[in-house]
């Protein structure tokens, strides 16, 4: 099994096994090495790329063998360093909607310590927000916040976390909320949730400050509020987003899966997007095809001219990858943010600018 040595660099795995013949190791598209014999175990140890995930698998008589792919290698900034304080969250809420008639849904704020009570905070808002406002938790994500905001790698900002709703009749509301392509979650936090938090922390209300964070449903619902209302949201992070056919309607047929040719064939708009996804993510042999459709996306964002990143990997339909990069896709979403401003033209970056078109290779046929 992997070792994971996050708090140094560079990332340790190890892994061992118990064979009668010499096994070889394959981890990610790297060539397949031999492994070391010690004692009644084969042995593999190298460095890896820290602020990812990793995968793996043994290869027994020619034959893949266990192994696994979403191995999250969490780099420093994912963990309680010294001198980062703990911001104060506050929650659950139980708050109800009108929206979302008869919903009720457990929303989180968290606050960093180093705010003085006065200063409007800049928004960031995250979908499935239950997963994410414990401490210590897998994914890690108040420790990469409080690292990153003492780095002022981060503006200041209030992290809000929205649990998907649930109503009478209907306890699952999480992808009428998220897949349904149009503006009626943007106004729900628009017209119920922000105004709520704001009793209690002062927010800034321009869409330049404000950014949407999800994954899977979650990271089609950060795009579609960001694509909708650009004025009101303009930066977007996405992992494993759903750009996928899961709620259809009369006026978009296919859902979320439409969004790679609406981005390339609609007006571009003013905002930032960070997608990631990875070649195994999920195939639904009714709304469409995950990778592809992140990488369709990919492109489209990038024919616009749009200020976007790709990162795609190995993994499946997983948060780890996500959850590791964490660090790096906050950073580049909020870099070069200005508190004197209230708007920013938003334009992709020169190292993009030179880069091919994303393109796929066959990997597992002959």
């Amino acid at each position: 099994m992997p070792c994971r040595k996050a708090r140094h660099s560079p990332w340790t795995f190890l892994a061992a096994i118990s064979a009668t013949g010499r096994p070889l190791i394959q981890i990610d598209q790297l060539p397949p090495v031999a492994a070391t014999k010690n004692g009644g175990l084969w042995l593999y140890q190298t460095a890896l790329r820290a602020g990812t995930s990793h995968r793996f698998n043994w290869i027994l008589d020619a034959q893949p063998f266990g192994g696994a792919l979403n191995i999250p290698a969490f780099a420093p900034d994912s963990y309680p360093q010294p001198g980062s304080p703990e911001g104060k969250l506050t929650g659950p809420l139980v708050l109800e909607s009108k929206i979302y008639p008869d919903m009720k849904a457990n929303v989180w704020y968290y606050v960093p310590a180093q705010w003085d009570g006065a200063t409007p905070l800049p928004v960031e808002i995250w979908g499935d927000g239950q997963m994410y406002v414990q401490r210590p938790g897998n994914l890690r994500v108040l420790d990469a916040l409080d690292n990153l905001t003492r780095q002022k790698r981060i503006p200041l900002m209030v992290n809000i976390f929205i649990q998907p709703g649930t109503a009478a009749g209907k306890p699952q509301m999480r992808s009428i909320e998220y897949d349904t392509v149009d503006d009626a979650y943007a106004r729900y936090l628009l017209e119920e949730i922000l105004p709520e938090i704001g009793k209690n922390v002062k927010l800034r209300t321009d869409g330049y400050s404000r950014a949407m964070v999800g994954e899977s449903s979650g990271g089609i619902c950060a795009f579609n509020a960001a694509f909708l209302k650009p004025g009101e949201f303009s930066r977007v992070l996405s992992w494993i987003g759903s750009f996928a056919a899961l709620q259809v309607s009369p006026a978009h047929p296919a859902g979320g899966a439409e969004y790679p040719i609406m981005a390339r064939r609609e007006a571009k708009r003013n905002i930032r997007v960070w997608l990631q996804d990875g070649a195994e993510d999920q195939e639904n042999p009714r709304a469409g095809s995950w990778p592809l459709a992140n990488i369709h996306l990919a492109n489209s964002l990038k024919l616009k001219g749009y200020d976007y990143h790709l990162s795609f990997g190995s993994g499946n339909h997983n948060q780890n990858q996500g959850a590791a990069e964490l660090p790096e896709s906050l950073t580049w979403l909020w870099r070069d943010y200005d508190p004197s401003k209230t708007a920013q033209e938003f334009l992709q970056y020169p190292a993009e600018k030179d880069k091919p078109m994303w393109r796929v290779a066959t990997l597992n046929r002959n």
